[in-house]
């Protein structure tokens, strides 16, 4: 097990240095060194920028140097926790990313906080009457939760809850602090999505594992069905589910830039659009880091728990 370990932490360490070397040379090209010039020295446009001041600018910020020893010294920066300043907010990046990154957390650990025993009671509750009336109602409710998209939800709950009740207001800043009813429209709309979507998968894998021939014998022995199912089922029915919900993480940086855009909630999502919008060079690098260290840390910790509920892998 350690050893499977050890071999994906130095493929998450192989992904990230790839990584960053891709994104170093795609942000090292004429075009967005001129851009960045142009916000730096105050011009609007290419046309504003002579090539004697680009070839000054580039002579001052060391940008002549051969192309491995900026990248070296890129790397070194970054180890010590130093991504550039934005050019847009006119701060530290680093600073900036920790406060948004702060807000995304909340958010996302108030949805996996709802979502994880919600969905793996409901999967759980839905197979075990197979075919009832609660069953289907669990399934259709689901099915009907991941075919909407999350912009079409958001505008609905906005419509509902906020413009037409008056529960919650409609933006959610949090500029002032942290403020539960404005986290209330974001996070239904991820949950709305995100429960549906780990239900189906909960149920799928339970029903798959009660056609077991061991869960069968359990049951012709006389055992209890709720024994059977909490002792014998779930814990090889949970390795789908508990895989998905830690790639969720991964997920939920791609599904907050929708919800927080659409909320003005200041989180990460909203900084990576920001950012891109703006042409805030040092703040997409930053981002772009941090998005690829969580998709790989996530995958990570998947494999991590999947060798534990999986005694197989765990021993192969």
């Amino acid at each position: 097990m350690l050893r499977l370990i050890a071999r994906r932490v130095a493929q998450m360490l192989l992904i990230m240095a790839t990584v960053s070397l891709i994104l170093f040379a795609i942000f090292d090209s004429d075009q967005f060194r001129k851009r960045v010039a142009i916000s730096e020295l105050g011009g609007f446009g290419v046309a504003t920028l002579s090539e004697q001041d680009y070839q000054n600018w580039l002579e001052n910020k060391g940008l002549n140097a051969p192309f491995l020893l900026r990248y070296g010294e890129w790397l070194g920066k970054l180890a010590h926790g130093d991504f550039g300043r934005s050019l847009e907010k006119n701060v530290e990046v680093s600073t900036l990313l920790s406060e948004r990154l702060f807000n995304t957390g909340v958010l996302a650990f108030s949805v996996l906080l709802i979502m994880v025993p919600v969905s793996l009671l409901l999967g759980v509750l839905a197979v075990m009457d197979e075919g009832s009336l609660l069953d289907r109602i669990i399934s259709i409710g689901a099915v009907i939760s991941t075919s909407i998209p999350q912009i079409a939800t958001a505008v609905l709950l906005t419509v509902v809850l906020a413009l037409g009740l008056g529960w919650v207001p409609a933006k959610s800043a949090m500029v002032d602090g942290f403020n539960f009813r404005q986290l209330v429209l974001p996070l239904l709309t991820l949950l709305i999505y995100d429960i549906g979507y780990v239900v189906r998968m909960t149920r799928a894998s339970m029903a798959e594992v009660m056609t077991s021939h061991y869960i069968r014998t359990a049951v012709l022995k006389g055992l209890p069905y709720w024994r059977v199912i909490m002792k014998h089922a779930l814990r090889n029915a949970l390795i789908v589910p508990f895989t998905l919900i830690f790639l969720q993480l991964n997920w939920l940086l791609s599904e907050v830039v929708v919800v927080e855009v659409f909320f003005q909630y200041a989180g990460f999502g909203r900084m990576l659009f920001d950012a891109a919008v703006y042409g805030d060079i040092a703040v997409v690098q930053a981002a772009t880091l941090v998005a690829v260290g969580v998709a790989v840390l996530s995958q990570l910790m998947s494999d991590i728990v999947y060798m534990m509920l999986n005694p197989r892998v765990r021993f192969a």
